[in-house]
Formats: structure tokens, sequence, C-alpha cells
């Protein structure tokens, strides 16, 4: 089954205690630091757009690439108070297009753990190089092996909601390195209005069902997969900090930079 299909309708429910503007006060010190004050930036993995669109409000160009429909419908309609002429993408992000190039690409929120082969994290890498402009940078956060193997692996995760409720169950194969989600969720159907006099007396809940797949790096491998992309590595740190990751780190951000190609050409 598809990820982010069903669970699309209910992501923004279950993700209300991440801390999104914590994140992008963090990413944007360090696009800043960088000297990417403005321009157009890409995200990949942008799911319903809540990063997206903290970026566009600091006064980025903004591009969200999600290869789910659904979150990408919530991110163009379920928020109209956004004021942002954002450009959505439904694109792979080991196949995504862009017209030209970009002050920086950046991913959060685990998305590259769900490339979870190393030949694919190599496509996308090597994407990101020729659609960088020269110099240009790319900033993305991964979940660690520390965390799948001691925080979340083999648990079972619940949440209840006014609404729906979630179960989140948890699968770490430590020899592929694989951590597989069985997500299954029960959603209160919402009848129309001229169909409130047939609502039973006894509330209906809809059963979903997803399972998604994330694979685990050494942060060695991917420095290694990032120049043979092209890219120059340039730092790896803790989360939120600007200091290299310590052991018992749940969450790494990688920082590489664009070097600059003679035959520099666009898929």
């Amino acid at each position: 089954m598809n990820a982010y299909t069903g669970f699309a309708a209910v992501y923004e429910t279950f993700m209300d205690n991440v801390p999104y503007e914590q994140w992008a006060e963090y990413l944007i010190g360090l696009l800043k630091e960088y000297g990417i004050k403005d321009g157009l930036v890409a995200e990949l993995g942008c799911g319903t757009g809540t990063m997206t669109r903290l970026l566009a409000k600091a006064g980025y160009d903004m591009i969200g690439i999600d290869l789910s429909e659904e979150m990408l419908d919530i991110a163009r309609y379920d928020h109209p108070e956004s004021e942002e002429d954002i450009l959505y993408l439904h694109q792979d992000m080991r196949e995504f297009e862009l017209f030209g190039t970009v002050a920086a690409v950046v991913s959060l929120c685990d998305s590259m753990n769900y490339i979870t082969s190393e030949e694919d994290l190599l496509k996308v890498f090597r994407l990101v190089n020729n659609y960088l402009d020269p110099g240009g940078y790319f900033i993305f956060d991964m979940n660690t092996i520390y965390k799948y193997e001691t925080v979340i692996g083999d648990r079972v995760i619940a949440e209840n909601r006014e609404n729906c409720s979630l179960i989140w169950e948890n699968y770490y194969d430590k020899e592929e390195r694989w951590n597989q989600y069985d997500i299954t969720i029960y959603s209160k159907v919402e009848f129309e209005e001229e169909d409130e006099d047939d609502e039973p007396e006894m509330p209906l809940y809809e059963r979903l069902e997803e399972t998604h797949i994330q694979k685990a790096y050494p942060v060695e491998r991917i420095k290694e997969l990032l120049c043979e992309a092209g890219l120059e590595f340039v730092a790896v740190y803790g989360v939120g900090t600007k200091e290299a990751p310590k052991a018992e780190e749940e969450r790494v951000y990688f920082i590489a930079r664009e070097k600059y190609q003679e035959n520099k050409y666009y898929e």
C-alpha cells in the first residue's frame, strides 16, 4: 500500500507535537549562515507544506516536491490563510525535475530515510547537485541508526484525538537496517448536512491501514555518497546544534555544497 494516502487526511492532526517553527528557525539560520538569505529553494518530501510555508514566510521563493498527491492536495487547498505563492510539484524525489537551478535544496522530517537503497539515494544526491546554483547548498536531516535500534524499533505507539485514533507498530531489521511502520488509523466518519437525519446514534469510524519503510544509514556512508554524487560535504550536526553528532543522537543534519561542473545537465 502506498504511504501517505489515507494517513494524509489525519497527518497534521497527529503531527501537532512536532516543533516545526523551531526546526524552521534552525534551518533558516543555517541557510543565512551560508549566504542564502533569499531566492529559490526547493523542498524534497514537503508533505502538507508546513515547512514550505514557514520558509516562504521567511522570504524564500519555495518549490515543494512530494510523491503523495493526497499530501499535496492538503498543502494546496487546506491552507487558504497562506498568502505565499508556492509551486507544488507531484514528483518522485528520485526522478524530480525543475525548470532551472535553485539556491538551495532542503529536506526535513526524515524524508531521506524513505529512500531505502544506496543506489536510489545516490540518484537523489546527483539530481540535487544538478539543480543547485553554482555553490548552492543542500541541507537535509535523517533519523539515525541509534534511533531505530533503541528508541522506536519494535515499539508500538498509540495516540487518541477527538475524532481519530492511531496505532503505530514498528519492526526494525538490524541486518538490513530497515524500519517498517505499520500504521492503523480509525477516523470518525463525517456526514454531509443533507445526510444528518440518517446519521446513526453511535459514531462510525473508518479503518485505514498503511505500511511505511525507512532505512537507517551510517553517517560516514552518507558522506561518501554525497561525494560520489559530486557534492562537497560541508558538515554534519546534531539536531538543533552546530556540533558533531553525539553517540545517542536521534536525528542529524547534513550540509553539502554544489561543486561547479562544466558538463552540468538537466534530466
